[in-house]
């Protein structure tokens, strides 16, 4: 049996050249921690390619929320995935721009972290956006860390005690919605944390970066627009974006990978804002998923609903793009739809291109994707899948 795996992420098709890094603001729970991709210059000497599980802590964090032994479970990731690397570079020199990039807030799904959407990002920043990915901390990662201060005095200032957050299950007799819909309402205040640091550092403001090697923000000063900012996710981290723009008028728009409706309040639905982009698998979502989804939409003539057909729930996150078989029996047939995935990234990239350009007025040509955002287009259909469409 080999164990040669890696990843094949799909190859960048934007201009830009893509940095990324690590942001750690705050001491304690109270602060954030997320990635950035952005457009980056290329560097002068050789360029580090950052890992794609960027911690073995995240590997036994996976086995963990996939209920495998952690221990085994954390040595097979590692062995299988441990050594694949982004093909950005780390902390590269951000590539400036008068006008500024767009802004897009990212939200992993449930049992993922700030990387586990590295393809899309990656695009996304290569095509002119900086996205920023928070990693939240309301248990629903696989595991994250927050960084406090050594308490002891002969300890210097700048020492920091890591902490880990690990998956929470929901306990015995407790009703799962509470738990999802307390933590959804927490996810949403991280992405705007996330959108108000990045706020703070384009108006000039000192953000201390407290990881050891983190991100400079200063260079970023000046080249976020603000004005044009929308709010994505996958899965649960869907369903944070559709809250999120309901709760944040400085979103514009929000794209919803797939998204897991169960968390958000039956009646939060008359005060949803739009315009929202629904861009389905064909396998996970319900009849009544759906009919939230469309009673969203009723509401708001701009928001959409696709079906990306062949596809699964994690076709839209980068295990679709890890190549080898036995790795793939930690997801059960799950992993794979019949969908080729770098033709299934393509077509929902494009999809969100057009959707972006449309409600953040961008100058761009992805107008000519228009016809995807309706559903019509290669292995799309408009509206919930065949098997739901009686609706």
């Amino acid at each position: 049996m080999g164990v040669n795996q890696s990843v094949g992420f799909p190859p960048l098709t934007g201009p830009h050249l893509v940095g990324c890094g690590d942001v750690m603001e705050g001491h304690g729970l109270q602060g954030s921690f997320f990635r950035l991709f952005y457009p980056c210059l290329e560097a002068e000497e050789t360029v580090e390619q950052p890992l794609w599980i960027p911690r073995y802590e995240y590997c036994t964090g996976l086995a963990n929320y996939l209920q495998y032994n952690k221990r085994w479970g954390g040595l097979l990731f590692n062995l299988a995935v441990g050594s694949s690397r982004l093909p950005v570079s780390w902390n590269g020199p951000f590539k400036t721009k008068d006008s500024g990039y767009p802004l897009i807030i990212f939200s992993h799904g449930l049992g993922a972290f700030r990387t586990l959407y590295s393809a899309f990002c990656m695009e996304l920043a290569s095509r002119g956006f900086v996205v920023a990915v928070p990693e939240h901390r309301d248990g629903s990662a696989a595991t994250t860390c927050f960084c406090k201060q050594a308490p002891e005095d002969n300890q210097p200032a700048d020492d920091l005690l890591e902490e880990w957050i690990p998956y929470r299950q929901v306990g015995e007799g407790e009703k799962e919605f509470h738990v999802r819909n307390c933590q959804v309402h927490q996810r949403v205040n991280e992405c705007n944390q996330v959108l108000r640091i990045l706020q703070e550092v384009t108006a000039g403001k000192t953000v201390l970066n407290i990881l050891p090697g983190g991100l400079d923000l200063l260079t970023f000063k000046g080249s976020i627009d603000m004005s044009r900012v929308a709010v994505m996710g996958h899965s649960f981290g869907g369903a944070t974006a559709i809250l999120a723009l309901a709760k944040e008028t400085q979103f514009r728009c929000a794209v919803a990978l797939d998204a897991w409706m169960f968390p958000l309040e039956r009646d939060f639905y008359p005060k949803a804002r739009g315009p929202v982009f629904f861009i389905n698998t064909e396998k996970f979502q319900t009849v009544e998923s759906v009919s939230l989804m469309k009673k969203l939409c009723a509401r708001h003539d701009q928001s959409r609903i696709i079906t990306v057909l062949g596809s699964v729930h994690r076709s839209q996150t980068d295990f679709a793009f890890v190549t080898g078989h036995w790795i793939g029996k930690f997801f059960s047939s799950q992993t794979c739809g019949s969908l080729d995935p770098y033709e299934g990234q393509e077509v929902v990239v494009q999809a969100m291109l057009a959707f972006l350009q449309k409600h953040l007025d961008l100058k761009e040509d992805y107008d000519q994707w228009n016809n995807l955002i309706e559903g019509i287009g290669p292995s799309l259909t408009p509206g919930a899948p065949h098997h739901l469409s009686s609706l």
